[in-house]
């Protein structure tokens, strides 16, 4: 059901000064599974930097991920590690899996105002999934890990931070996550917000909130629904 719509949200919806995507499983869809692979090289990093084996590094991957928003900042945090190279490495990946999405190019196109890619990845890999999808030409500016200071969503600060860099109007903006937790802080500035919907348990924690205004299991679905 891509357009599907809790019955408490706004049906109404209106033209937006600011679209804010985030990138993995929201750009593409998570059938992909582009981002296990850079689930993979995380637990990859944390197990060679730490001399753990496989299990114990998914088990601390996972631990620092719910204690300090990811598993990048309880590496910084508590390991001192170098946010660049990390970054590197996990996001060094295939994204040939990635097929090019004409209808998402079509969808982008319509849409009026400014759109905006708020990742908790680097600009280098959104770039290089955008260019692969074939719509990197829509987007004005990403915002990413490194200009967040490497705190990453649902960080509050890390939302004005954004705010304040691209001067959005929170009023005017709407945003799309694949993580319902991440669009709370969002709704609380003001913003409309997405819920892109998908089987990662951790996507959906915080789904039952009034945060969400209203939930897709498709992106281009949605837009091509609510926009066209």
């Amino acid at each position: 059901m891509p357009g599907l719509m809790k019955p408490s949200a706004d049906a109404q919806m209106r033209d937006f000064d600011v679209w804010v995507f985030d990138l993995d499983n929201t750009l593409y869809h998570a059938r992909y599974n582009l981002f296990s692979q850079v689930v993979q090289r995380i637990n990859q990093f944390v197990a060679t930097a730490l001399e753990l084996d496989g299990a114990e590094a998914r088990r601390l991957q996972t631990a620092y991920y719910h204690a300090h928003g990811s598993t990048l900042r309880g590496l910084m945090l508590l390991h001192g590690t170098d946010p660049d190279e990390f970054l590197d490495y996990v996001h060094d990946i295939d994204v040939t899996w990635l097929p090019p999405n004409g209808e998402l190019d079509s969808a982008l196109a319509r849409l009026n105002g400014r759109k905006v890619v708020f990742t908790s990845g680097s600009t280098d890999h959104a770039d290089r999934v955008m260019r692969r999808l074939g719509v990197r030409h829509h987007i004005e500016a990403v915002f990413d890990i490194a200009a967040a200071d490497y705190v990453p969503k649902p960080n509050p600060e890390t939302y004005r931070r954004f705010v304040a860099r691209h001067a959005i109007k929170p009023e005017r903006a709407i945003m799309f996550d694949d993580i319902a937790r991440n669009l709370e802080p969002a709704a609380a500035l003001g913003m409309k917000t997405v819920w892109i919907r998908n089987d990662e348990p951790y996507g959906h924690e915080g789904a039952e909130g009034d945060h969400i205004h209203h939930v897709t299991d498709d992106l281009v679905a949605w837009l091509e629904e609510n926009t066209g």
